[in-house]
């Protein structure tokens, strides 16, 4: 099958990963895949390039000139499946992929896809839906919010969980040495992550934790807002920024909790690697992640915005090893009947296939 996966840019990002992470067991099951991205490279295109799977960039121009370029593109490639991933993608390369001929057109939305709703976004976007197969939510918070966008094609909207391939536990000499209770966050470093709250409620939770840890791995606008905050609250010894990194094993291999205080969120690929290794979370309650935590029992949620709560449910993990090994153990279960790799590209390959048998 001739498959092409539609994204905005490949830059370190949790869609990005499930996209190179996607492509990569399509190619190794026999399929022909490629990439088109509209706005740049990036890291995670660097790799695939390097691994032989093609990606095209097309460079940022006005929606006419896109529009043209994926019909063009797409005209000479002929796949019989576009996948586009998440919105502007959508907007752009859907209706030029049904009409070069693809069988097969569907989009995914990655994020929670939460109200109050961007009026003018859903409508083009279900506008454009309407050439597409299908539209896929990656969690059951994000298909019931689909379902009440302006103009939404209802029996269009498929849940598909997103899936992730497990973390392998590092190596001892390349795991960062720790020192107590650790706690991790892997991700953009962006408002709508609330890492403010997360280290405010580390900082709460520090007098009950004796050698709590606070590690943060990503980058993102945020970074130095973020280290005002820390030298404010006094924490330099309690908070260690890493930076962005692609090999994430090691930090994953030696935390003891995973962390996110997301004020929206859809179902983070990190979440899901934390989670093949048996680590607990603590997350806010909302969206995906709230919904396999809570679902699985392999964590605990807390309000979103709240870091009394959230340094509260540290001081509850750090304290109750028998819960936490409950938690350690849920994680690994779930992760592995609901969120590998290979159950999502099953999932995903049954709708590319589904237009076929309905013709």
């Amino acid at each position: 099958m001739k498959i092409v996966h539609v994204v905005y840019s490949l830059e370190m990002g949790g869609a990005e990963i499930l996209v190179a992470q996607l492509c990569r067991l399509q190619r190794a099951n026999g399929h022909d895949v490629s990439v088109i991205a509209y706005s740049n490279l990036g890291a995670l295109g660097e790799t695939l390039v390097a691994d032989g799977i093609p990606v095209l960039v097309l460079g940022e121009a006005p929606f006419l000139k896109t529009f043209r370029r994926f019909w063009i593109e797409l005209r000479r490639l002929q796949p019989e499946v576009v996948h586009c991933h998440n919105p502007a993608p959508t907007l752009q390369a859907a209706i030029p992929a049904r009409l070069s001929g693809a069988r097969c057109v569907l989009s995914t939305r990655h994020s929670l896809v939460a109200p109050p709703y961007d009026m003018r976004e859903e409508r083009a976007f279900n506008f454009v839906a309407r050439f597409c197969d299908w539209v896929v939510g990656i969690c059951d918070a994000t298909c019931e919010n689909l379902r009440h966008t302006p103009g939404a094609h209802r029996d269009k909207i498929v849940r598909v969980y997103n899936g992730v391939d497990p973390v392998e536990p590092a190596a001892p000499a390349v795991r960062p040495e720790k020192r107590g209770f650790t706690l991790l966050f892997v991700g953009r470093l962006a408002p709508i992550k609330s890492l403010h709250t997360l280290i405010r409620a580390t900082k709460l939770a520090m007098p009950r934790v004796p050698e709590l840890q606070l590690w943060i791995v990503g980058h993102g606008h945020e970074r130095q807002r973020l280290e005002d905050l820390v030298r404010e609250l006094g924490a330099e010894d309690l908070v260690t920024f890493w930076g962005e990194r692609l090999d994430v094993a090691g930090f994953f291999s030696v935390a003891d909790a995973y962390c996110m205080s997301s004020t929206s969120e859809g179902l983070p690929m990190s979440l899901l690697q934390a989670m093949s290794l048996g680590l607990p979370a603590i997350v806010t309650d909302v969206g995906g992640m709230a919904e396999v935590v809570k679902n699985a029992h392999a964590g605990l949620a807390t309000p979103v915005g709240d870091a009394e709560a959230m340094a509260e449910a540290i001081v509850q993990m750090a304290g109750d090893e028998r819960r936490r090994v409950v938690f350690q153990e849920n994680a690994r279960t779930a992760y592995g009947e609901l969120f590998t790799l290979e159950r999502m590209d099953a999932a995903y390959m049954e709708l590319y296939r589904r237009p076929r048998e309905k013709r």
